[in-house]
């Protein structure tokens, strides 16, 4: 299947992304590095942090349509930041910019959307309150969205797979527990 003009210039943008920091492309660059002319890439971009934007929310839309369900909350997580796994430069110098904001803003988004499909597969067959249920799925946002972060900030040097693997093994069965705890049965 090829490419539509818009997704090839994403691609050329992550492509000099993964070799230069944020500061160092411009659209001139980008068009370029795509083929594209200028007027293309504003008739679909309106700046650079348009475009970042649209690949964040394209990545947040994959995982949205191909995960429902999730069997543990670490699987939920590591699809959540397969995307920077398979990027690691150019989430880094992302990370790095003036951008930021964009990056933290797509993390939180989709470690809420895993942690609250994670949470809708627990409760599946259990009544708890709304508000429990809310709060549960805000305080593991939190600890998934602060892994993820701690681990970007640090350079990426850990296995961060490994480490969330370790953190399930410890965690096994907790949050079942605190489902439990706050059943309406």
């Amino acid at each position: 299947m090829s490419l539509s003009k818009k997704d090839i210039i994403k691609e050329s943008f992550l492509a000099l992304l993964e070799q230069y920091p944020l500061s160092q492309i411009t659209v001139k660059d980008i068009v370029e590095a795509s083929g594209v002319n200028r007027n293309t890439f504003y008739y679909h971009f309106a700046d650079l942090p348009t475009l970042i934007e649209s690949i964040v929310m394209d990545e947040t839309a994959k995982i949205v349509e191909t995960h429902q369900t999730w069997e543990s909350i670490e699987e939920a997580v590591i699809a959540a930041l397969d995307f920077t796994l398979q990027h690691k430069k150019a989430v880094m110098h992302l990370y790095n910019s003036n951008n930021r904001d964009i990056f933290n803003q797509y993390f939180m988004q989709i470690s809420r959307h895993v942690i609250t499909d994670y949470f809708d597969t627990l409760t599946q067959d259990i009544k708890i309150s709304d508000a429990d249920k809310e709060l549960l799925i805000h305080y593991h946002t939190c600890l998934a969205f602060g892994q993820a972060v701690d681990w970007v900030s640090n350079g990426m040097t850990k296995d961060i797979k490994e480490q969330f693997e370790r953190l399930c093994v410890l965690y096994k069965g907790i949050p079942e527990e605190v489902i439990k705890r706050a059943s309406l049965n």
